[in-house]
């Protein structure tokens, strides 16, 4: 009788465990999603229009002085 009970409490036990170690149904991460913009006058979901590419940034084409640079031409 006592050895029916241990078993009755060991098997639930196990299947307690294994019910809390088990992973859950959605792997990984969840993304972020941003909020949709409304249009002000209809007040409907505004379609994202494609953005235009910006130039790269310029190269710097005049040297910069240094300091050094600066206070010599200051004393003379």
């Amino acid at each position: 009788m006592a050895d029916l009970v241990g078993d009755i409490v060991s098997n639930v036990v196990k299947g307690v465990l294994k019910e809390i170690l088990k992973k859950s149904t959605r792997s990984g991460t969840t993304r972020r999603r941003k909020r949709q913009t409304r249009s002000a006058t209809t007040g409907r979901f505004v379609r994202n229009t494609t953005k235009r590419v910006k130039a790269p940034a310029r190269k710097q084409v005049s040297r910069r002085r240094t300091a050094a640079k600066r206070s010599r031409q200051r004393s003379r």
